[in-house]
């Protein structure tokens, strides 16, 4: 899933901190502990019919600048650029691995 990074970020208002950026859901936010933090992405398929291989076998290194708020969909919610990486974008959600 990506996210309009328009706002001020929770974790450096309107700090720019580039394109490859990432929202944190609460399995990950700690209490802002995950601000700043890196992770591998990887797409490991699709989550509904609409794409049914979203994924382009490439792995995209993010940061986490924002926070994904509780009900939030996502483990890690990505600008649309890292999502592209390694996605297809209409499938707009997929199933991913990551790691820190």
């Amino acid at each position: 899933m990506y996210a309009c990074m328009d706002a001020a970020s929770s974790c450096y208002g309107y700090t720019d901190e580039g394109v490859m950026i990432a929202a944190a859901s609460d399995v990950i936010w700690n209490n802002r502990e995950a601000c700043g933090k890196q992770y591998r992405i990887e797409c490991t398929g699709p989550t509904n019919d609409g794409v049914t291989q979203p994924c382009t076998g490439q792995s995209v290194v993010v940061k986490i600048v924002d926070y994904c708020p509780s009900g939030c969909a996502a483990t890690i919610d990505l600008s649309q650029e890292a999502f592209s990486v390694i996605a297809n974008t209409d499938a707009g959600k997929i199933q991913i691995t990551y790691t820190q």
